[in-house]
């Protein structure tokens, strides 16, 4: 038994040894494959690292060493990727390219634009050329002909400084002529211009209203002059010129003649009126003229309607002052004048103040002061005895007979005028605050204005439809300056409203002191020419087509006007 199993395990012993014997010899083989790989790859390894001067290796292997030049160090495969100046070389080459491309992005477009400063475009040119130069420079090519890893980092900072430098020049450049190529920058100037320009011109036209202002207003030396030599007759020879204690003539008050009322401080543009209306009346002895002027000019006035006939007009001088029932007490603009807001309004004396209100500085004249200008709504009060009467500006000329007027059907109206709108210009709403409640709800916006000059009034009427208690009423109202800016036209619309007559356009032609594109056929066919505006016919700033008009009807033979150089 036990020789049995020692039989059956030598043959078992015996049938494997071949079967482990060939399973060693497999794996020593598989250990010298592997052995002769990795001494064969260390061969290869050495080959590629080592220095080698036959072309034919980089045929055979398809390698290039053309950005790492000849005679480079022997470097492991890991050290290629490892060198610091490499990357610092790239961006300054990148920041060098990109200012390059920026100048000569900024020259085509100044081309384009067609610069009248074409030295700009030569800059942005030699620029670009500058930065190719610096690249191309021999010293600095070095830098990108040879392996990164043996840069040489005086040569880099060399280069980095003198592209920096020309960046500095670039950027400079740019900026200095970025007006010339930024809209926006362009558009804002532009801006920051028009805005510094409209300021200067309405500083401009502030000073400019507030010299047209001096101008219209002042007294010419010469008008001066002449009512200073008046006065000095007058005081002369008080027995000549007095109507003190003698007997008012009949004609003053007689309603059957024709009546005109004219207010003025004007010595010689009250004579012109006159004189004008009497040379062209048919019947001048029928005609009568009110004229009325302050304390201070009666004396000139009294004298200058005395000096000669006026081809037999009765002519009547009085002073407002004459006129007692003419008080703060009953006449609202003379308490308005006591107040010291109005007193303020008009008398600030420095041009910043004087000139606040541009669009209404016409206003601001001292004139709307005076009581003068507010008498034509006292006309029924001032000639109790009269029906009609026609009132005149001193800066009006009359051409043809006027007695025509009192022909007219008024219609049971008040005021006989020419209206003056056309279009949208001069209607209601361009004289009065529509956006007060009281002026909105009264009046329409759209009414058409007319004219003060010339205006024909029936008394009965007024006094029928109790004009002057309808103009105390608004006048109370207005203590503010809140209804209309100051003057007379306004308040004359309102109390006017709906009792007003238009009269034909030929009767009163106006314009004569401001437009001066008004035809001479028109003045030509006109019953009265009006020089409304700041060139007055006595001024220097005078239109001349229309200034004969005027001069013609002044009494260039009295001494008093010869004397004071009027017309040299």
């Amino acid at each position: 038994m036990a020789n049995h199993r020692t039989a059956r395990s030598r043959c078992g012993g015996g049938g494997g040894g071949p079967m482990f014997g060939g399973f060693g010899f497999t794996v020593r083989l598989l250990a010298s494959a592997i052995t002769v790989a990795i001494c064969f790859f260390f061969a290869l390894t050495f080959f590629f690292t080592s220095h080698s001067h036959s072309p034919h290796l980089q045929t055979n292997f398809g390698f290039s060493t053309g950005s790492y030049g000849i005679g480079s160090t022997r470097r492991s495969v890991l050290a290629l990727k490892s060198d610091p100046l490499k990357p610092r070389l790239d961006q300054i080459r990148k920041q060098a390219d990109d200012h390059r491309s920026l100048v000569l992005a900024y020259a085509s477009y100044a081309r384009k634009l067609k610069l009248e400063n074409s030295k700009l475009v030569r800059v942005f040119a030699d620029l670009s050329r500058n930065y190719s130069d610096l690249i191309n420079k021999p010293s600095h090519r070095a830098l990108f002909d040879t392996d990164s890893l043996s840069l040489d980092e005086s040569v880099l900072r060399q280069f980095e400084k003198e592209v920096k430098e020309r960046i500095k020049a670039t950027r400079q450049m740019i900026s200095e002529a970025k007006e010339s190529f930024d809209n926006q920058l362009k558009i804002q100037k532009l801006k920051d211009t028009i805005f510094a320009v409209n300021e200067q011109l309405t500083k401009a036209k502030k000073q400019g209203a507030f010299s047209s202002l001096i101008a219209a207003k002042s007294i010419p030396k010469s008008l001066h002059c002449l009512a200073m030599r008046l006065m000095e007759e007058r005081i002369a020879h008080p027995e000549k010129y007095t109507d003190e204690g003698k007997h008012i003539p009949p004609e003053f008050e007689d309603p059957k003649l024709y009546h005109y009322a004219i207010f003025s401080d004007n010595v010689l543009a009250a004579s012109v009126v006159v004189n004008s209306a009497t040379k062209n009346a048919k019947e001048p002895w029928k005609h009568v003229f009110h004229v009325v002027t302050d304390k201070m000019n009666l004396g000139a006035m009294q004298v200058m309607f005395k000096l000669k006939d006026f081809n037999g007009a009765h002519i009547e001088v009085k002073a407002v002052e004459d006129y007692k029932f003419l008080n703060s007490s009953y006449v609202p603009v003379l308490k308005q004048l006591e107040s010291a807001n109005l007193q303020k309004f008009y008398f600030e004396n420095t041009l910043e103040n004087a000139t606040k209100d541009t669009t209404n500085m016409k206003f601001r004249n001292p004139k709307y002061l005076s009581i003068l200008n507010h008498l034509r709504f006292y006309l029924p009060e001032m000639y109790p005895t009269l029906h009609r009467v026609l009132f005149l500006d001193d800066d009006i000329v009359v051409q043809k007979d006027l007695t025509g007027l009192w022909k007219i059907d008024m219609d049971g109206k008040v005021n006989g005028a020419v209206e003056t709108c056309f279009g949208s210009f001069h209607r209601y709403a361009q004289y009065m605050n529509f956006s007060h409640p009281l002026i909105k709800k009264k009046f329409n916006p759209k009414a058409c204005a007319w004219a003060y000059g010339m205006n024909f009034f029936d008394l009965d009427a007024w006094r029928r439809e109790k004009c002057t208690e309808e103009y105390h009423y608004w006048q109370n109202m207005n203590e503010n300056r809140t209804l209309w800016k100051l003057g007379t036209l306004p308040p004359g619309l309102i109390t006017f409203y709906s009792t007003t007559k238009p009269l034909d356009k030929s009767w009163h032609v106006l314009g004569l002191g401001y437009n001066p594109s008004i035809s001479m056929d028109e003045i030509r066919n006109a019953a009265v020419v009006h020089f409304n505006g700041n060139m007055k016919p006595w001024l220097d700033i005078a239109m001349n087509q229309f200034k004969p008009l005027w001069t013609k009807f002044v009494d260039y033979d009295l001494e008093f006007v010869q004397a004071c150089n009027f017309g040299v």
